[in-house]
């Protein structure tokens, strides 16, 4: 990995790599922020999964994240929303092909060359953090809009591999809305079961860790009746008999001012996890 970007930061550094990914096929940048406690041992890990249109500089720059992952002792990982590059497939519009990857492993053309975010997240980054930084084994996941469906589906997906788990207005009914048909349509084709197999809102009904999930969700968001749905996900939880902490925020809308508010919670939410020691399996 190739640092290109390095700032002091509430004791620690707000670095920002590139590296070539085998997994996409491209050159990937990734935030990496390393908290004062670094410097001593090795530390936990927390991930998170921006939105639609964002790279990895949105988080870094805008949601206020570096003071608690400081205060707390964790490492925070950004990386970029999708693969990139002119010989990368693209669309036109915001919500497909570069800055819109949903963390999803294509399987359609064009998309398949290198729209493989799923597997980048799950395997070939957290392969690169451990190899490259002071990272202990612990992780942690959270995201925002289509980087909360990312986040809530991956630890879904993936038992055992995370300690916690949140979102900022996530897409949850990620089959039933707009941006989910389109993308996972031009990303997985027409096939009930490959769309299935991503659904959080089907994950839960099979799910065999009861990983507690917290989701903010500002009653200002436009999007929150076309979109995002969470009143989907509260029915789908409950049903499930799995835990769900919905905060739904008066006023806040869908933008960095919302996270930003409440970013100091989710790191809490995390950083406590973290830090838990788990029972021999």
């Amino acid at each position: 990995m190739e640092r290109i970007e390095r700032h002091a930061c509430f004791g620690g550094w707000q670095d920002v790599y590139q590296h070539a990914s085998e997994t996409l096929g491209c050159t990937m940048k990734v935030g990496v922020y390393l908290p004062p406690q670094a410097q001593f041992g090795d530390v936990p890990v927390l991930y998170w999964l921006s939105g639609l249109t964002c790279t990895e500089q949105n988080f870094i720059t805008k949601a206020g994240a570096q003071r608690y992952a400081a205060e707390h002792g964790v490492i925070l990982v950004a990386p970029d929303t999708s693969p990139r590059g002119e010989t990368v497939a693209n669309d036109p519009a915001y919500d497909l092909g570069q800055g819109a990857g949903f963390y999803v492993n294509a399987t359609q053309d064009p998309w398949s060359a290198h729209y493989r975010m799923y597997d980048y997240i799950v395997d070939e980054l957290p392969r690169l953090i451990a190899a490259n930084f002071p990272a202990t084994g612990a992780r942690s996941i959270f995201g925002h809009s289509m980087g909360g469906f990312g986040a809530i589906m991956i630890a879904l997906r993936n038992p055992g591999r995370f300690r916690s788990v949140s979102a900022f207005s996530p897409i949850v009914a990620i089959t039933r809305v707009p941006w989910g048909q389109k993308a996972l349509r031009a990303y997985l084709g027409e096939d009930p079961a490959a769309w299935k197999a991503c659904d959080p809102l089907e994950l839960l009904k099979s799910a065999t860790e009861r990983l507690p999930i917290l989701v903010d969700q500002g009653l200002g968001d436009e999007f929150i009746a076309s979109q995002l749905k969470p009143d989907i996900l509260q029915a789908a939880c409950a049903e499930a008999g799995h835990p769900l902490m919905l905060n739904l925020r008066p006023h806040y809308d869908h933008s960095y001012y919302f996270i930003s508010s409440f970013i100091g919670d989710h790191i809490l939410h995390h950083a406590t996890a973290l830090k838990l020691e788990r029972s021999p399996s």
